[in-house]
């Protein structure tokens, strides 16, 4: 296993990042009312409080939003590129040929192959099945190579228990979550504090005053249709209509 220097990490960091904000600004400049919102519970909102500023329920429900519609892309952008990386400094590790399956190291006798996800949440049974079809397609090839096969599903952070580290009847894999997965790949026990404190240390300038301008924008939109009251609370009517009806 070869080792990585700290320039090296921060460059691999700094590319993830930059990747990563570009497409949260993006999302942030280009996120309409209608789908803020459109899909939300009006009753539920209602019911928690009904005297809640439209500004307020502006803010609260982007920064819900983003939060949540984030996770994934953080995933995606952050995470697994900085994985990739990684593995292809230390161990020339590689993209892996097959959809569902992100990294594959490979010795002579071993092929080791990775699924990369953010969080820890247990997948369900349909998840699980095609996870499991995910990495038996690459099985097959792997038995041609004589190579001892070690599919992986691999959380970014978190931990997993101890049951869940192991193949079993209804899944073909085991699972690393968290500071064990990042060691796994890096060698490095302190690997996932680096990781977060490179992380920590590249800002986004332009982050909060684009979060602003948004929350104006879409403010400004919620009271032109009339889903305000001119105290500046919210019309539950309007909103339940507009919400609710096609004509909107």
């Amino acid at each position: 296993m070869n080792a990585i220097s700290n320039n090296e990490l921060k460059e691999i960091v700094n590319d993830a990042m930059e990747n990563y904000h570009k497409s949260n600004l993006e999302k942030i400049k280009n996120i309409e009312l209608k789908k803020l919102i459109g899909r939300r519970n009006p009753y539920l909102y209602r019911a928690q409080n009904s005297n809640i500023q439209s500004k307020i329920l502006i803010k609260t429900t982007l920064n819900d939003f983003m939060t949540s519609s984030i996770e994934t892309v953080f995933g995606n952008l952050v995470f697994e590129p900085i994985a990739t990386a990684i593995t292809a400094k230390i161990s020339n590790g590689q993209a892996a040929p097959v959809e569902g399956v992100d990294i594959v190291v490979q010795t002579t006798k071993k092929y080791t192959a990775y699924a990369v996800k953010s969080g820890t949440n247990p997948q369900n049974a349909s998840a699980k099945k095609r996870q499991n079809e995910e990495f038996n397609s690459i099985r097959a090839r792997v038995a041609k190579a004589k190579k001892q096969f070690d599919p992986v599903v691999a959380y970014s952070y978190g931990t997993v228990s101890d049951k869940r580290k192991e193949p079993t009847k209804n899944k073909n894999y085991r699972e690393v979550a968290g500071k064990e997965f990042w060691e796994e790949i890096s060698g490095d026990s302190n690997m996932y504090q680096k990781i977060s404190m490179l992380i920590g240390s590249i800002n986004n300038p332009n982050y909060e005053n684009e979060i602003m301008n948004t929350e104006k924008r879409l403010h400004d939109e919620f009271v032109n249709k009339g889903l305000s009251t001119v105290d500046g609370k919210v019309n539950w009517d309007k909103f339940t209509e507009f919400v609710s009806e096609k004509s909107w």
